[in-house]
């Protein structure tokens, strides 16, 4: 039997110019990518250059972010919080209402199933903290030239903000971006993909009823399911080709006393 080792996650304080947020569950790796990406998706930053600097300590286990605009703590702090379906409890400031008001996606990028389950299977083989450990989430997007970047977390949602953050950085274009996921895909985690502006978000697990619904207002693709040569479709804006179960022939619906069909 092989034996794996057990994943890392270590209790990481962030403090924003100064002022401490919270005291987040994380994976000691990619932290940097994390911040922009947090921050990002809390609606705290807007582009890469809202961040004059980043300084971890390991032995105080502490993040220290300036900011290069004010912080107002208060403002924050008065939101209602919102603690998510995540591993880790995660916690968001964005209601289902406030995501709703997001910019819908406009993208004409299209994809096929196949290209999709090719990509996943690419990430698998990519994710060495999940195949160390076998306990370790992981966010993947697929960029225009069909490489891919891979950050992995203890946590589903760190490790998709991980990978938001460093699209920021890189200043990448999000509606010609695919993002993967390992983990489920809830309303929070379609929350962090349509505040960046993804067209299409793809799972090797299921997406929830609440999510789906904000997708389809949002105009956003979502895929689950993305193992081995199936798929689910849950939403239908027009970016997915279903290449693994084809349309029938004329021939195949006859064959199956079908003729009605072929008649209209």
């Amino acid at each position: 039997m092989n034996k794996k080792g057990c994943p890392d996650e270590y209790p990481i304080n962030l403090k924003l110019n100064g002022y401490e947020i919270a005291v987040f569950q994380l994976t000691n790796q990619d932290l940097e990518d994390w911040v922009f990406g947090y921050l990002y998706s809390e609606g705290l930053i807007d582009k890469a250059e809202d961040v004059v600097s980043v300084h971890f300590s390991e032995k105080a286990g502490t993040l220290d972010v300036t900011l290069c605009n004010s912080f107002d703590p208060e403002q924050m702090f008065s939101k209602k919080k919102h603690y998510t379906a995540g591993c880790g409890r995660g916690v968001t400031f964005f209601s289902m209402t406030d995501v709703k008001k997001f910019n819908k996606v406009d993208s004409d990028e299209t994809y096929s199933l196949t290209y999709l389950l090719k990509k996943r299977a690419e990430f698998a083989q990519n994710s060495p903290l999940y195949l160390e450990t076998g306990g370790m989430h992981g966010a993947c997007i697929i960029l225009e030239d069909g490489s891919i970047e891979v950050r992995e977390d203890i946590g589903r949602h760190n490790a998709v903000d991980k990978i938001i953050g460093h699209a920021i950085r890189k200043r990448l274009h999000p509606d010609r971006l695919v993002l993967l996921t390992t983990g489920r895909i809830s309303y929070e985690m379609l929350s962090k993909a349509a505040k960046y502006g993804f067209a299409v978000i793809g799972s090797r697990t299921a997406a929830t009823k609440q999510a789906v619904q904000l997708a389809r207002f949002l105009n956003i693709e979502v895929v689950g399911y993305l193992r081995g040569k199936m798929a689910t479709i849950y939403t239908s804006a027009g970016r997915i080709h279903d290449d693994l179960n084809p349309p029938a022939s004329a021939e195949e619906l006859l064959e199956r006393g079908e003729a009605q069909q072929v008649l209209n």
